[in-house]
């Protein structure tokens, strides 16, 4: 009886995990690892950029992609760059960021905000919140009684044009010296008692809604005063929303997960550490939410594959100097330029005796490195007095080249800087990789990229099951 129960119940499981493969089969294996077909859709439907309306090519043409980005992440997984730290500490706050929706403490939150609503409640006590708006003449703490005057007389100025019926949110927004309130027509938020300078206050609360009041002083300017509301606290009911919305822009999720979590380790005693109990919340949570599952995998991948590419392939190839001047006078009829450049030194200078200094001390230099030896060379005070610039320009580039160099107008004299020269040759054509640096390091990258992936492609299995890519978006 025992054995025909264990039958069936084996029976049940190969039935469930049948079901399973065919709800979710398995699209492509990499390295021994299966990809169900929800996970292929996700970053095919994610990232595919593919315009030419042709479905099935577009699935193909991603699959290798697909697979391209799979090798280098188990590259980097087989290169353990998974378990440094740095990388750890980085995925552990990316994946806890998304799983705070998941850890929410709604006991903790009200909680929280009640507190907040108690605090105002004992701040504003009887009293009214208002909400008013300014215009303020700034006034510096150590100005003058010139300055002071001055600022009177364009405070004073605003209110005799407000008696004279001029809109007072108009006003602020072109005279205003307080910027964070002036374009919004000097609209403040609510102030509650003790919240806001005691002048400021002082003046404020003595007005109606609709009034204004005279021009007065605090300690950071002149200011005149426009009562638009004012009411009393609201019941915690009616506040509560506005509250939670200035606790969330104070990071009241991230406050609560933690809480939560806290809540958590007590409640097994000790038993479970913090990383266990986000384990097990990101592995439920994922469950009910596979895109939550690709979103975090696609973070915990994307990190390793770009520590991989940099170690393995970007920063070597950069670094390469013997490999990049053999790929460039291999390649030198892709770099062409399409009118002549100057290579050399731009200098500066106050005076003549110092140009000629500069002049005769760069001439022996080869690259970029002789402004380095120039500022080690001369005295600290002659070299306020010379600047230097190393580079390729072209006409347009910069103004003394195009002077010096390519017999241009001088479009402005530099009157700081009146002395300039120009230590260098013209160029027709890159003699060094280092004159096209830039483009020559990527296209070098990109053909050590491609060397890696057919390495890669011949060290790891992959198969790709092309019944099931063909339903992909269509099931």
């Amino acid at each position: 009886m025992k054995k025909n129960v264990f039958v069936l119940l084996l029976a049940c499981m190969s039935f469930g995990n049948a079901m399973a493969q065919e709800a979710d089969p398995v699209v492509m294996t990499i390295g021994g690892k299966d990809v169900p077909r929800s996970e292929f859709e996700y970053f095919f439907n994610k990232n595919n950029d593919s315009k030419d309306g042709n479905a099935a090519k577009a699935v193909e043409n991603y699959a290798d992609l697909f697979i391209n980005y799979k090798l280098k992440v188990l590259a980097a997984q087989d290169a353990h760059l998974d378990t440094l730290a740095s990388f750890k500490k980085e995925f552990a706050n990316y994946r806890d960021i998304q799983l705070r929706d998941y850890l929410k403490d709604p006991e903790f939150e009200d909680s929280l905000a009640l507190s907040v609503y108690n605090v105002m409640k004992q701040q504003v006590g009887d009293a009214d919140m208002i909400h008013v708006a300014h215009i303020m003449m700034l006034l510096p703490q150590k100005a003058t009684e010139s300055v002071r005057l001055q600022k009177k007389a364009r405070i004073d100025s605003v209110y005799a044009a407000l008696k004279d019926g001029a809109d007072f949110g108009e006003l602020a927004k072109k005279c205003s010296e307080d910027y964070t309130t002036a374009s919004k027509g000097g609209d403040l938020p609510w102030i509650a008692p003790k919240q806001t300078l005691p002048e400021f206050e002082k003046e404020a609360y003595a007005l109606k809604p609709g009034e204004y009041s005279k021009p007065f002083l605090t300690p950071v300017g002149y200011h005149i005063v426009y009562m638009i509301e004012r009411k009393k606290l609201e019941p915690f009911e009616e506040k509560k929303e506005e509250i939670m919305q200035l606790l969330k822009s104070r990071g009241l999720k991230e406050m609560a997960a933690e809480h939560k979590i806290k809540r958590m380790i007590e409640a097994s005693h000790g038993q479970k550490t913090r990383e266990e109990i986000l384990s097990q919340v990101q592995a439920e949570a994922c469950k009910k939410d596979p895109n939550l599952k690709y979103l975090i995998e696609e973070y915990h991948d994307g990190l390793l594959l770009y520590e991989v590419s940099n170690r393995l392939v970007w920063q070597r190839a950069a670094e390469d100097k013997s490999g990049l001047e053999k790929y460039f006078k291999k390649n030198k009829s892709k770099y062409q330029w399409d009118s002549e450049r100057f290579k050399g030194f731009v200098i500066l200078s106050k005076s003549e005796t110092l140009l000629d200094e500069a002049e005769k001390f760069l001439k022996k230099q080869k690259d970029e490195s002789g402004i380095e030896a120039w500022n080690k060379a001369v005295p600290k005070d002659s070299l306020k007095k010379v600047r230097v610039r190393y580079g390729i320009f072209k006409v347009g580039d910069d103004a003394v080249v195009d002077s010096h160099i390519f017999d241009k107008p001088v479009s402005k004299q530099n009157k700081l800087y009146p002395y300039s020269a120009c230590v260098g040759a013209k160029l027709r054509k890159p003699k060094t990789y280092t004159d096209v640096k830039a483009q020559v390091v990527s296209d070098f990258q990109d053909l050590k990229e491609k060397e890696w992936l057919e390495e890669l492609r011949k060290k790891y299995s992959f198969k790709v099951n092309k019944d099931v890519l063909s339903t992909v978006n269509k099931h």
